[in-house]
């Protein structure tokens, strides 16, 4: 299971904005990228600027609003005849790039530890290039949770959110939550492998 199975609902309730954009002109590929340039741009303000606990409560309002961005790219590429070559490379690579630069900042809150958030970042990446991959071992593009970029979205904005609150991070539950996050998305790789091996047939 994962979130990413409720994006047919949400979609439904960003159509009509979505029919005034392309209307307006606006493309799916211009929408990837802003969705990229905010993300980059508020994880390294969060990272280097070190503003303070209250400033994740942005993490979970961006992330929110990616979801809505990342949505409405697709639907334009898909549903108003926008689709393309670049579009497809720009759609995987940024969502990597905006992933590492929003989860980078929670390295700096202990104990959460640099590394395994550097882990998580890493895994996440795999697991988008598995997904990805699909495609090209004949099968559909992989999406299986259980972390999934969407998961990973609601986990990220939740703690961002706990965090900015000023809630309490106890070491000994704390410093397996990263670990435990990176176990989740190494699952999420293999199931997106192993699917798409049983779509196909198997190996």
């Amino acid at each position: 299971m994962s979130i990413y199975a409720l994006k047919p609902r949400f979609q439904a309730l960003l159509r009509p904005g979505v029919r005034r954009l392309a209307e307006a002109g606006i493309t799916a590929n211009q929408v990837t990228v802003a969705a990229c340039v905010i993300s980059v741009a508020l994880g390294l303000w969060l990272f280097f600027a070190a503003p303070g606990r209250w400033a994740f409560a942005l993490v979970p309002l961006w992330m929110l609003l990616r979801m809505a961005f990342n949505a409405i790219d697709g639907m334009l590429a898909r549903e108003h005849g926008q689709q393309s070559r670049l579009g497809a490379f720009l759609n995987e690579l940024t969502d990597v790039v905006s992933d590492a630069a929003l989860y980078a900042p929670f390295a700096l809150i202990e104990p959460l530890g640099a590394f395994w958030v550097g882990a998580l970042i890493v895994g996440a990446g795999l697991s988008e290039f598995a997904g990805a991959l699909g495609p090209t071992v004949g099968a559909s593009r992989r999406y299986d949770g259980p972390l999934g970029k969407s998961d990973r979205a609601f986990v990220f904005g939740a703690l961002g959110l706990y965090i900015a609150l000023g809630g309490p991070l106890p070491p000994g539950i704390a410093a397996w939550l990263m670990p435990l996050l990176t176990a989740l998305v190494a699952w999420t790789t293999v199931n997106r492998v192993r699917r798409a091996l049983a779509e196909t047939g198997g190996a």
